[in-house]
């Protein structure tokens, strides 16, 4: 399908914009959906479209409310773990201090893993262990880390935005639908994790010799589901107080890709099902 010439210009001069600059608020702009797409047919508290690499949204409900974003929190560290690697084939032993509560665990005490390992653990299987561990092994302390995500987030412009851990368990884990959607833009910027939210499954060995497979969160990378958008990858996240959540990448025809975000979903599946009634309004409120 084709977008409006209008939408069209908006969007080649956006793609031809070199750097990436931080994002402000007086720059966001909201296209209103077409009469008959409703805000009120997405079940989740919040959402927000973003054209991916602009300040154009395209849909929004709510999206400017703070609420706890759970493990979505895990683009934040990825990016700051990237600006700290020690090397992706640096060894590392897991340790009492890495095992937290919460979500499913894939590495035990004392397997030796590669930095690698960790980065793909944490992003594609959202474990925490993994995650806390992935933020150890840059020799930073937790503490330490956790500052350079909140130094992170203000370069960036997310004004409503902070963290507490690296993990995303901590309810004081906190953003918006818009800037969340800002956040995914800046970390999907970088390879490394594009690559890594674009994986259905990931396998590896211990260096103790232990075989791991590890399946993604995001369920969309396994539906065979087909619309005029097409999944890239994504981020789940989870806990009682924020519920369940999800950015999605995505893609159409034409190669214009877009960022959906939903927060505060009742149900596991209700995030997907709202991710992809976002994706196929997008095509249908400005074709």
């Amino acid at each position: 399908m084709v977008f409006t010439s209008l939408v069209n210009l908006f969007l080649i001069l956006l793609f031809s914009l070199s750097g990436v600059p931080a994002f402000q608020y007086s720059d966001a702009v909201s296209l209103n959906l077409k009469p008959g797409v409703s805000a009120e047919m997405v079940t989740a508290g919040k959402a927000a479209v973003l054209v991916n690499g602009s300040h154009y949204f395209l849909f929004s409900k709510n999206a400017d409310e703070i609420q706890p974003i759970a493990s979505i929190t895990k683009l934040m560290t990825a990016l700051v773990f990237l600006e700290n690697n020690p090397g992706w084939d640096k060894e590392y032993k897991i340790k009492a201090e890495d095992h937290v509560s919460g979500g499913r665990l894939n590495l035990f005490l004392g397997e030796e893993v590669t930095v690698k390992d960790l980065f793909y653990t944490s992003l594609v299987a959202s474990d925490n262990g993994a995650t806390v561990a992935l933020a150890h092994a840059t020799g930073l302390s937790e503490e330490e880390f956790v500052s350079k995500m909140n130094l992170k987030a203000k370069h960036l412009g997310l004004v409503k935005t902070s963290f507490s851990d690296p993990s995303g368990l901590s309810d004081a884990d906190v953003s918006t639908a818009r800037e969340v959607a800002w956040l995914a833009s800046a970390a999907l910027e970088r390879p490394e994790i594009r690559e890594a939210t674009s994986r259905a499954e990931y396998r590896f060995q211990t260096l103790n010799g232990a075989d791991k497979f590890i399946e993604s969160t995001d369920y969309l990378l396994f539906s065979e589901e087909s619309g005029p958008l097409k999944i890239l990858g994504g981020k789940t996240g989870y806990t009682d107080k924020a519920g369940y959540s999800f950015v999605g990448l995505w893609q159409n025809q034409d190669g214009k890709e877009f960022i959906s975000v939903v927060l505060n979903s009742q149900g596991r599946n209700d995030r997907f099902l709202d991710s992809r009634q976002l994706a196929n309004w997008v095509v249908a409120a400005y074709n």
